[in-house]
């Protein structure tokens, strides 16, 4: 087995410095683990949103886990001409194929709202070359952030972040990952993002970015969810690791499960928003574990990646 204590920040984008959104999976062609993430522009000179929009999906691999090789971007995704915004990939491996379900902005908007967000699928035999599958009719018109796994009764299910919807966590159901019915809101209450379901220790669980940590809920039957704990909500003290854990992805390998998440290490120290210092991110790992039926993350632990 592979083992390699790991060093911290796990990753920074060299290009941009503004990696976000990880998602991690193994490529069965090139033999090593792809981290697919978001990857924005912190280093515009813009003073407005600019910066988080214009995006493409940057790649990183590694065989190991511990350390990453920016890669370049996924190439040729765009559905339509002009310079466009992807956000949030998630990719999924199924018989033999790959699915992604990335967020789509049309352009590169300079302000948050009064645009249209879109969820695309995609599909690939090798991580590398994408073919456009479908725009998804989902709940809105203003859609973000999917995350896709099996029910225990076969069906697929996604669940994004309606932002027409009070920025509530809403779920579609599909039998064959390119056909989705929505079936309505999951979790409500109060504005998140980020969602991300993953199965481990004989039980569903499903993370949200609450922008104040990562929210933990647990399950039986990935449908109806129980509130369980809250993770990565205060500052760690390894490099870049300050700040909350932000839209996260979970691995679970060997039946460990490992959190990837990023954070915005110098946003505390008083620098202005619109400044590169408070934009730049970085990339994170840390291991998840179960205390007394509660999931708990601690970050400042020295952590060794079993990732084969």
């Amino acid at each position: 087995m592979n083992s390699k204590k790991v060093t911290a920040p796990l990753f920074r984008d060299p290009i941009y410095d503004g990696a976000a959104d990880p998602t991690v999976i193994w490529n069965h062609v090139e033999k090593e683990w792809w981290m697919v993430y978001m990857n924005r522009r912190a280093t515009s000179r813009r003073m407005d949103v600019s910066w988080v929009h214009g995006t493409d999906l940057g790649i990183a691999t590694s065989k190991e886990g511990n350390q990453w090789l920016y890669c370049g971007i996924i190439e040729d995704l765009d559905i339509e001409k002009g310079r466009n915004t992807f956000w949030a990939p998630e990719i999924i491996y199924h018989e033999g194929i790959y699915h992604m379900y990335v967020s789509y902005i049309k352009g590169v908007p300079d302000s948050w709202s009064g645009h249209k967000r879109h969820i695309l699928h995609y599909t690939s035999d090798n991580l590398w070359n994408w073919i456009y599958q479908s725009t998804l009719s989902l709940s809105s018109g203003y859609v973000i952030d999917a995350a896709v796994h099996k029910l225990p009764n076969g069906k697929w299910r996604m669940w994004y972040k309606d932002e027409q919807n009070h920025s509530h966590t809403y779920a579609a159901d599909s039998d064959d990952l390119y056909h989705w019915e929505s079936v309505g809101p999951v979790i409500i209450g109060f504005p998140h993002e980020g969602a991300n379901v993953f199965f481990w220790q004989e039980q569903y669980w499903l993370i949200i970015d609450e922008w104040s940590g990562q929210g933990v809920y647990q399950s039986k039957d990935c449908v109806n969810w129980q509130r369980n704990s809250k993770i990565l909500d205060k500052d760690g003290i390894r490099k870049d690791d300050q700040g909350v854990g932000l839209h996260a992805d979970v691995l679970v390998v060997n039946d460990k499960a490992y959190i990837f998440y990023f954070t915005h290490p110098d946003r505390a120290k008083g620098y202005g928003k619109d400044s590169y210092l408070s934009k730049r991110s970085s990339i994170q790992v840390a291991e998840l574990e179960i205390e007394n039926g509660i999931l708990t993350c601690h970050r400042d632990k020295n952590l060794i990646l079993h990732l084969s």
